[in-house]
């Protein structure tokens, strides 16, 4: 990205906020523009106390700087709405709420990362009257991308200048020329993916019978505080119920999300769920995996514990290295708070057993009797190893605002 590198944050909810203190410390983009919308507090210092305190990852002059740290927002022309937070020239805008509204192309921002999750159709139109993500590019923007999975009508395929993209998974099929609307899927679907590329970069995806996932999931901003009355058209009723004391069965678009970043998902029967716990982030995904295996001289499987395991740290020595870990250590979720990894595979935990799947030839149709008879043995056994697969993501910052930030940075990058 040639001259002046400015970036656009579209609303300061939670991924918002970490996007721009990730870019405040990364220092790549030159200055920031965040666009709220509304007023927040009575005044400017309103904002910058929003900025610069988090429940989570405390003070962000403590989480850039450790405890030594000052603090770093500051106000720099308040006529303006001018700040400098950790150094770097971040502008508030509060007065539109509309993207064909906004305006990015008066402040340069030719990137924006929209993080309102309200705009997730890629086809809606740049002058739909309840705003788009195309809208954006009416304001200035030459390149946004979005901080959930795109969701188009059912009937509807999305325009091929849109794309679904995981850093370290399918970034580079970024096409500079051709995409313009991003998507970097959502939390879980980019731990997911880290996890599930290694496996289908190692096995055949046609060894791999079946599969599913749960993600042990920390409370989001779409669920209540405190039990209240469901909308009218709400689909599901437990989300109104309080996460301060509930476990939350819920629905989780990842296995939808993940064909759209690696396509040969789609031949294996993957379903996917997620439980809600009150916890502030750090999340768990248990993934189980079945595959055809194969025996070894002493008949014993070759897909087994410390294979895979050795899987997952080659995977972390080398093609996934930064993005995927492997720890051994016994692990509860605050210590994957902040952990800068898209994935981190519990190996502790980690486990596979094998049983063998006996198929009667006689009772295959369409067998031969010629064949039959070929045959030493009319009842074959098959090894199947299913593996349970135990994968750490902090869905907040570690895990998906890094990984989302670096594929701005990648995209930017790649721009004239």
């Amino acid at each position: 990205m040639r001259g002046r590198k400015v970036l656009g944050i579209n609303s300061l909810g939670r991924i918002g906020k970490l996007t721009l203190w990730h870019h405040v410390g990364r220092k790549y983009f030159d200055a920031v523009v965040v666009n709220q919308g509304r007023e927040v507090g009575k005044d400017l210092e309103g904002f910058c106390r929003t900025i610069e305190k988090d429940s989570t990852y405390g003070p962000l002059h403590y989480f850039l700087h450790g405890r030594k740290g000052e603090p770093c927002v500051k106000i720099e022309d308040r006529e303006r709405s001018l700040l400098r937070v950790n150094d770097t020239p971040v502008t508030i805008l509060r007065k539109e709420r509309n993207p064909a509204n906004i305006p990015w192309r008066e402040n340069e921002a030719r990137v924006v990362v929209d993080c309102t999750g309200k705009f997730n159709d890629p086809n809606r139109t740049e002058d739909d009257e309840k705003g788009s993500l195309r809208g954006h590019f009416a304001g200035g923007a030459e390149k946004v991308l979005n901080s959930a999975d795109f969701k188009t009508k059912k009937s509807e395929a999305m325009k091929d200048d849109s794309a679904v993209l995981i850093y370290g998974v399918n970034h580079e099929a970024y096409d500079p020329a051709k995409h313009h609307l991003i998507s970097a899927a959502s939390c879980t679907t980019t731990a997911l993916a880290h996890m599930m590329k290694t496996l289908i970069d190692a096995y055949s995806v046609r060894t791999i019978l079946t599969a599913s996932m749960s993600t042990i999931h920390a409370v989001t901003n779409t669920q209540a505080v405190l039990d209240n009355v469901p909308m009218a058209d709400a689909k599901d009723l437990r989300k109104t119920r309080s996460i301060l004391n509930n476990i939350i069965l819920t629905s989780t678009n990842a296995a939808a999300a993940l064909e759209k970043v690696i396509p040969v998902v789609r031949e294996i029967g993957f379903m996917a769920d997620s439980v809600r716990v009150p916890t502030t982030t750090a999340s768990l995904i248990i993934l189980n995996v079945t595959l055809r295996s194969e025996l070894d001289e002493e008949g014993q499987p070759t897909f087994n514990r410390e294979a895979l395991l050795d899987l997952y740290r080659r995977a972390s020595e080398k093609q996934q290295k930064g993005l995927l870990k492997l720890s051994m250590e016994q692990n509860v979720s605050t210590d994957m708070i902040g952990e800068d990894a898209a994935v981190v595979i519990e190996g502790f935990e980690t486990h596979t057993r094998t049983g063998f799947v006996h198929i009667d030839m006689e009772n295959l149709p369409g067998m031969k009797p010629e064949v039959l008879r070929m045959l030493p043995e009319k009842v074959v056994r098959i090894p199947v190893t299913h593996a349970k697969i135990f994968g750490w993501y902090d869905n907040e910052y570690g895990s998906y605002t890094n990984r989302l930030a670096d594929l701005t940075v990648h995209v930017a990058d790649r721009m004239d």
